[in-house]
């Protein structure tokens, strides 16, 4: 079977090259293992696993008989199982399978049981969306996730008077609303207008107390998205935003607000960094991001995600759970695709949206840029969009293969040779029509 990927800073080009080629040989391993060892469970045997097309730079024979190789151009990979006509399985070596008897037949791809051929094809995807999950999985286990009960775990380093908050103080209530658990603490901080200081009821050692602090979620920067107009403009997390346009502002829905009513004009931000302001001009940029009630609407960004005045106290979920969480991840990266391309084939968000080798190139570099953490999740996102991508009923791909067996289980018997070759030469035009088409968003689009 054959992965077709899309191309996706380290602050370079060759670095940008390298983030991309180690991302995309993580995902490709992964999936074309995933058809290879099932292929193997299942009773076919796999002469070559490649990854890279093009001239063999390395490779070795195992015992199983299959040559593993490393080939020049990393922009995918394969298996050829015995039996296939070429990489794509797009049709049959009839010489290969000449002479041979039925029990060495059952070993190739196209002799073996329809159950064993259409498990190893979807083994692929499969393993891009276990990788997604492991990796999701891993950073709620590691990095954990916000208690039930708003506790403050760390304080956050904010300018102006001094906190009178402490660690470990357990958040009664806010600007006189009660805030019993974290979703309560975030629907009272949406509810309260904007102050430098909120007074906060706090249980403290067993007793109840009240005490001022910065507003629930103050104009901080808990992250910056990669390739944003912020990320041009060189802010960092834990930045604080004290003003914009000159105006002070004391919460970061505030800052949100202003770059949405921008129209794309630039702002000029305040920027608190180590005790000393720093003015920051930049422009917000156009987005079509998913909303609250469904579909995606058009909203001006400058790239910058906030969070609580405090970091709250975390708990870090089990194995079990945490899957959970990662397949609820994973899920959400495959559904908010997947809208975006229906939106996009509807016409109501731009198909500037679809980016190409060019872009997905900067974006891996930009992640690696940001630390390690990002880029592994990023790696996570790609392999969700990869496995997704596979699965779509077009010949070439995997869904295209599944399709194929969906016939002939229906059917009793598979397509013809000549129909399976003319319809993976369709496929491939409309693929590379695709790519070419989304090169082009790289080119025009701003």
């Amino acid at each position: 079977m054959e992965t077709i990927g899309l191309i996706p800073s380290f602050g370079s080009f060759a670095a940008t090259i390298i983030a991309f080629v180690v991302a995309l040989s993580i995902i490709v391993a992964v999936h074309e293992y995933g058809h290879y060892i099932v292929g193997r469970w299942t009773g076919i045997k796999a002469d070559v696993f490649s990854l890279g097309f093009g001239p063999v730079l390395f490779s070795r024979v195992d015992r199983h008989g299959t040559r593993w190789q490393v080939a020049a151009l990393p922009l995918g990979g394969y298996v050829k199982f015995r039996g296939d006509a070429d990489a794509a399985s797009a049709g049959v070596d009839q010489a290969a399978l000449a002479g041979l008897s039925s029990q060495e037949r059952r070993a190739t791809m196209h002799g073996a049981p329809l159950w064993a051929r259409a498990m190893t094809v979807a083994a692929g995807p499969v393993f891009n969306f276990v990788l997604s999950i492991a990796i999701f999985a891993g950073f709620f286990m590691i990095q954990g996730i916000a208690a039930e009960q708003p506790v403050v775990g760390q304080l956050r380093n904010l300018p102006g008077p001094s906190q009178q908050i402490r660690e470990g103080d357990v958040i009664l209530s806010v600007g006189g609303v009660r805030t019993p658990d974290t979703s309560a603490f975030v629907l009272a901080a949406d509810s309260l207008q904007p102050a430098e200081r909120v007074a906060y009821l706090v249980r403290r050692g067993g007793e109840e107390t009240t005490v001022q602090g910065p507003f629930p979620f103050p104009p901080v920067v808990d992250g910056v998205q990669p390739q944003s107009a912020a990320d041009a403009a060189g802010l960092q997390p834990g930045d604080v935003i004290v003003s914009v346009n000159g105006m002070q502002i004391n919460a970061f829905r505030q800052l949100r607000e202003a770059a949405g009513a921008s129209e794309g004009k630039p702002m000029t931000l305040g920027v608190w960094r180590n005790g000393e302001v720093s003015d920051v001009t930049l422009a917000p940029r156009s987005a079509d991001l998913p909303a609250a009630g469904g579909g995606f609407e058009t909203r001006w960004m400058i790239g910058l995600t906030g969070g609580p005045g405090f970091l709250p106290d975390m708990r870090h979920p089990g194995p079990f759970e945490a899957m959970s969480l990662g397949a609820q991840q994973t899920w959400s990266v495959v559904s908010t695709s997947l809208s975006g391309l229906w939106h996009m084939l509807t016409g109501a968000i731009s198909s500037c949206n679809l980016r190409g080798p060019i872009g997905i190139a900067e974006t891996s570099g930009a992640a690696a840029s940001q630390g390690l953490a990002s880029f592994i999740w990023f790696i996570a996102v790609l392999s969700t969009a990869v496995g997704m991508m596979n699965l779509f009923p077009v010949p070439v791909l995997d869904g295209g293969h599944l399709v194929f067996h969906a016939w002939e289980a229906v059917t009793g018997r598979p397509p013809s040779d000549r129909a399976l070759r003319m319809l993976m030469s369709v496929g491939l035009a409309m693929l590379l029509t695709l790519m070419v088409f989304a090169l082009t968003n790289d080119i025009f689009c701003p």
